[in-house]
């Protein structure tokens, strides 16, 4: 079978490895469809903390073909969508033992509701394995709490920020502004309910926010009137762009990896009382998503920019560090 791997910064090559076989209480998964990260991006940038080979990849939705018999309610024939959350004795990409860029997936300790999620219907593999990054996306704006009627800024609508701004509105949260440079992730966040736009290179974001959320004032300083501000775009000048704006009790969360330390003006925050907050993953979410994705599948079906065959992998993973690009996904002979 032919599976990607790392072997250095920027050396990432397909290879003909051996099908792996199960143990008793593992399974294999024909893998249909796996979505390309930010972190595989990263990864292949800086090169992995392994020796050798690093295989690639953790977005993923297939259909297992073998299964020992310890495996707890899986079988062969189901098709599931791979949680490397719920993982315990191996990891799926991120550096780990195993990787989803790969005709086959052996998935050790395998329990369905755990580390596989049985698919409802007949949604789409490819949209299927979007429920990772959908699921960083809901677990950010489940941590900011956000609410029908509140007011709520995304910094990057990349695949984790166009997430975010899909899930408020499913959640009733009607007045969303998106942050970003690029005119086509906008044009999606728009088409995923963001209500106003601003392009980071061009726009005012501070007049932009007094006029839509309003003005107010904490202690004779001038805020907008926004309630909530998710951060997935990891832009230094961010934070401190919050804080200068943000209201009493606005809140902050941070889903986006700095690779640097960036400065908090806790004078500024003093007066505010405001909350900041980080989110990783997709704790409790990932499940949740499955079944959403599975009543609706065509309203999921745009947050998927581009698709490529696994033949064409390295295609794939140049279009998917371009600033254009939502999420890409590489898909297998079924």
């Amino acid at each position: 079978m032919k599976a990607v791997n790392l072997y250095g910064p920027g050396d990432v090559r397909v290879d003909d490895i051996e099908t792996p076989a199960p143990g008793a209480a593992d399974v294999v998964i024909r893998i249909a469809a796996c979505g390309i990260c930010g972190t595989d991006l990263t990864m292949v940038r800086d090169g992995s903390r392994r020796d050798g080979a690093t295989p690639l990849g953790h977005e993923a939705a297939g259909v297992v073909v073998e299964a020992g018999p310890a495996a707890k309610g899986v079988r062969a024939g189901q098709r599931v969508a791979i949680n490397p959350m719920g993982e315990i004795t191996n990891v799926i990409g991120n550096g780990g033992t195993e990787g989803a860029f790969a005709d086959y997936l052996l998935v050790r300790d395998a329990e369905l509701g755990r580390n596989l999620i049985e698919l409802p219907g007949n949604l789409p593999m490819s949209i299927a394995a979007a429920a990772e990054p959908l699921g960083v996306g809901l677990h950010a704006v489940n941590r900011s709490g956000a609410k029908p009627g509140e007011k709520v800024v995304v910094f990057g609508v990349g695949p984790i920020g166009l997430g975010a701004v899909l899930w408020l509105k499913d959640k009733g949260v009607d007045d969303i502004v998106a942050v970003d440079l690029s005119p086509e992730r906008l044009a999606l966040a728009e088409r995923y309910g963001a209500k106003t736009l601003v392009r980071a290179d061009k726009d005012d974001l501070a007049e932009t926010l007094y006029a839509v959320h309003g003005r107010e004032y904490v202690l004779g300083a001038l805020c907008a009137g926004t309630d909530a501000y998710i951060d997935a775009a990891g832009a230094a000048s961010i934070v401190s762009t919050v804080i200068g704006l943000s209201k009493l009790h606005a809140r902050l969360v941070v889903p986006a990896v700095y690779r640097e330390p960036v400065p908090i003006h806790f004078g500024q925050m003093l007066s505010k009382e405001l909350s900041i907050t980080t989110s990783i993953g997709y704790p409790d979410e990932f499940g949740w998503v499955v079944a959403r994705l599975g009543q609706d599948p065509d309203h999921f079906a745009d947050y998927i920019t581009h698709r490529f065959p696994f033949n064409r992998f390295h295609e794939a993973f140049t279009q998917a560090g371009q600033r254009e690009a939502g999420k890409v996904m590489v898909e297998f002979d079924a």
